[in-house]
């Protein structure tokens, strides 16, 4: 039976929608919007999201569904409306909001949320009951994710659950006109959670104002641990040189940068220089980590702060960095804390190294009470531990006419222009003639954005449910169903236990939550990963199929399709750099060149293989690999007799020789590895940077790329990048990279003394050249003139955008990844597609 469109006509139909639709105030909305339009009828949540019955005339229910899109709440996210008839017998009086209906789970569980600027104010108003109140919130901010237990998004299946509502909350929480209507964690002092501080023996400190004694004690020097939103962090001073160190000492956390909060932009701008997509970011509700520029002083120091009034950031913060990563109070908590400091402080992770955050009082008082001398805490249970998410803005230049066109390049039309390509600003209203664009870069994806679901290419709309398990490290997880990608919260290294243990907990709160039954699982190829392993435990289990997926292909389809990719597309080509992947082979990737879809790949080049001495010992130990570098393009006796006199030499000199050679040549526990990351180890080392060892994966990379400015990359288009040498090996088909006549033109210019900044520029200018260079030597075997960017090598924004520039001269449409990490953390992502692909039984679209 077809709805009557006649105007006079009283109609009754039932709606659904889907998306971002629980947790975020939509039931109230709709509540709302059905009573302005004189509709009679109820609206609930179930298991796929939240269904209305409208009763009334044909013009009101348009009128309602069209002012449904344009007046959705703030958080909300509709990805489709659908209207069908109601063929119930029931006659509606009024419109009431129903109690949840457990169904299958086909819903969004929404991120938690900044504080939104009305509880702020609230927060800092004397008249208001939320006065000084450190869990203020209301539909439009607060906890979500960290909170929930199962769906239905409502209070009794949150950790709320335990707070019986005062009767002004309850008031509130049942009030039309007020936007608590319906706000599931909603409290305040009478009724809900409330904090306290311990002493680091868990003796409680008496003090009427605990969240301002903690603002004093960080003025005092005092390291303070802090249970917030999604887990328990580590405060202190972040200009206090001593206080800093400490923190590092007890933490064992010895270069990776520490994370900043700082009260307001204010702050933020007396030590950084912010664009507006920085403040966008910063003050959004997701407010995640974001790394900023410092401001360098007029005699181009490392010191942070131009006016010598402000405070100094503590050099121990971020060593060797020109960058800092901050982000705004995003809790009540927070802005109290920060209110009388005009100054940051370090809010980092509150765990040992590479241990997960702590989330439980308990454990924190166990793990914590050795770091912290005072811990902050309150009786809200954390259900999901969420880290804060990390994101940077790049500069990308487009040119409006390229110099060169590949084969099969032609001009972009408007339309292929508008190709999503995950950038928060959208591209598709921007003429041709633009020059810039800012690209958001997400390097770790947690508070804020997960598990917001990622919308798959035309193509995937009826895809299998699938299970990817992501990576070593940087791990995440996802679950594909439905034409939407659901990722997990960044997980961390599971090679530590606890991070595993907390994997495998999470895994399994995801699975209930959103009611996922996998028909495959997917893992990466490298069988000693713990999450291949728990991946082939699962499907034995179960008797599902395994796909085991190629490191560098899962890279690939990761990034197509965020950058919405269609499935049938043909294959473009990909350019995936990384630390290192299990290849084809059985052999060590890390610099591929492949030609790839979702289904498959041909690998057309690559990076030379050279010797992983020490196995694992040569990511953290880079002068293993400058020395492996320089056996393979020059014998030592002839390092000796012209380089001699070079401190790299001489450093490797007093290394024994007979036996490292006598590894590489017989490979013992050395593997070759076309290796990208392990290129960058060697230049750094034989720049003196972290030569002897690195703390933390791609410190030494990260280290000399802040070596490179401006004034050094000019310089370079000056007097020459480094070379690379390409060809092919005997008896192979690929290309190789070669980096031997890098090394003969490096080695002079340290005997030349030429500075390290301008030796930093040539070496990044040279390997995007040589990459693009790469790509016009494979443009015969390219179908289309896409090229993919992933891999977590193209985290340095010098060779992204470098790469990026010499490619869009050539005519190449470049994709990068912004949804999700370039590293491993976009992992699971690809790996899904790809299992999909290969999984079949969905209808392919065009």
């Amino acid at each position: 039976m077809a709805i009557n469109n006649h105007p006079s006509t009283i109609s009754q139909e039932e709606i659904r929608v889907r998306g971002t639709v629980q947790g975020v105030g939509f039931r109230p909305t709709v509540y709302r919007l059905a009573k302005a339009c004189n509709l009679k009828g109820e609206v609930c949540n179930d298991g796929q999201g939240v269904l209305i019955y409208v009763s009334g005339t044909t013009d009101a229910i348009a009128e309602f569904v069209q002012r449904l899109q344009l007046e959705s709440p703030p958080l909300a996210q509709i990805e489709s409306i659908s209207r069908t008839p109601y063929r119930g017998d029931r006659v509606f009086c009024d419109f009431t909001i129903a109690q949840s209906v457990k169904s299958s789970v086909q819903t969004q569980i929404p991120p938690d949320a900044a504080t939104c600027p009305h509880c702020q104010a609230e927060t800092f108003d004397v008249r208001s009951r939320w006065y000084n109140y450190p869990f203020t919130n209301c539909t439009h901010c607060g906890p979500r994710l960290s909170i929930i237990r199962s769906i239905p998004y409502d209070r009794k299946q949150t950790s709320m659950a335990e707070f019986a509502m005062c009767p002004d909350c309850d008031r509130e929480y049942h009030d039309i006109e007020n936007r608590r209507f319906h706000a599931q964690p909603i409290a305040c002092p009478v009724c809900g959670p409330r904090v306290w501080l311990e002493g680091a023996n868990g003796e409680k400190i008496d003090t009427s104002n605990p969240i301002d004694t903690v603002c004093t004690l960080l003025k005092q020097g005092e390291i303070v641990a802090i249970k917030g939103l999604g887990g328990i962090h580590l405060a202190c001073d972040a200009t206090n040189e001593t206080t800093v160190q400490q923190l590092r000492s007890r933490k064992q956390r010895y270069h990776k940068p520490f994370a900043l909060m700082a009260r307001d932009l204010g702050v933020i701008e007396q030590y950084c220089t912010l664009n507006a997509q920085e403040k966008e970011l910063l003050q959004s509700p997701a407010a995640p980590i974001v790394l900023i520029d410092v401001i360098l002083n007029h005699a181009n120091c490392r010191d942070v702060a131009c006016n010598v009034s402000t405070p100094k950031i503590a050099a121990s913060v971020a060593p060797g960095q020109t960058t800092l990563g901050f982000m705004l109070p995003y809790t009540p908590l927070h802005h109290l804390i920060l209110q009388r400091l005009d100054y940051p402080i370090i809010l980092t992770s509150g765990n040992l190294s590479d241990e997960p955050q702590c989330i439980d009082n308990q454990d924190a008082r166990l793990k914590l009470g050795k770091i912290a001398d005072y811990l902050l805490l309150h009786n809200r249970d954390i259900v999901n531990r969420v880290d804060d998410s990390v994101v940077r803005v790049i500069p990308f230049k487009i040119n409006p006419q390229p110099k060169t066109l590949g084969k099969n390049s032609k001009p972009l039309s408007s339309q292929e222009r508008g190709l999503e390509r995950g950038l928060s600003d959208p591209v598709n209203d921007r003429s041709i003639t633009e020059r810039h664009t800012l690209h958001t870069q997400t390097l770790r994806r947690a508070r804020g954005y997960a598990p917001k679901p990622i919308p798959l290419p035309p193509g995937f709309d009826n895809c299998p449910p699938i299970l990817a398990m992501g990576s070593e490290l940087k791990n995440t997880f996802c679950l594909l169903r439905d034409g939407q990608a659901i990722l997990s919260q960044h997980l961390g290294d599971l090679e530590n236990a606890a991070a595993f243990n907390a994997y495998q907990n999470t895994l399994n709160l995801y699975l209930n939550l959103f009611d996922h039954k996998p028909s495959a699982i997917a893992t990466d190829k490298h069988p000693e990963y713990l999450s291949t392993k728990l991946g082939q435990e699962l499907a034995t289990a179960n008797n599902l199929t395994l796909h085991s997926i190629q490191h560098h292909h899962a890279h690939i389809a990761a990034c197509m399709a965020e950058n919405g990719i269609p499935l049938t597309t043909p294959p473009v080509l990909g350019i995936a750099l990384d630390g290192l992947g299990y290849g084809e082979d059985g052999k060590l990737w890390g610099g591929e060149f492949l030609l790839a879809d979702y289904q498959g790949f041909k690998r057309l080049g690559r990076f030379k293989p050279i010797a992983m001495i020490g196995g694992e010992q040569a990511i953290y130990q880079p002068w293993r690999n400058t020395y492996a570098h320089l056996m393979a393009a020059l014998d030592w006796n002839r390092l000796k007799q012209e380089y001699g006199d070079l401190d790299i030499i001489q450093f490797l000199d007093q290394k024994p020789h007979p036996l490292l050679h006598q590894l590489i040549e017989k490979g013992i526990n050395s593997p070759l590895a076309s290796s990208a990351g392990r290129l960058f180890d060697a230049v750094a080392a034989a720049l003196g940077i972290c030569r002897t060892e690195c703390s933390y994966e791609g410190q030494a990379a990260i280290e000399m790329e802040t070596l490179v400015t401006a004034d050094s990359l000019n310089y370079v288009k000056e007097v020459g990048a480094y070379p690379f040498n390409i060809g092919k090996l005997d008896q192979e088909t690929e290309l190789i990279l070669e980096p031997y006549p890098l090394w003969l033109a490096l080695l002079d210019d340290l005997q030349q003394d030429v500075s390290k900044s301008l030796i930093a520029a040539k070496f990044h200018q040279g390997l995007a050249d040589a990459i693009a260079n790469m790509v016009q030597q494979l443009s015969p075997d390219l179908i289309s003139n896409h090229v993919i960017l992933t891999g977590g090598v193209f985290q340095n924004r010098i060779l992204l955008t470098q790469v990026s520039e010499n490619l869009e001269r050539m005519g190449m449409r470049v994709l990068t990844h912004s949804l999700v990490p370039p590293n491993d953390g976009g992992l699971s992502l690809g790996q899904a597609v790809i299992a999909a692909r290969c999984r079949g039984g969905f209808r392919d679209k065009p």
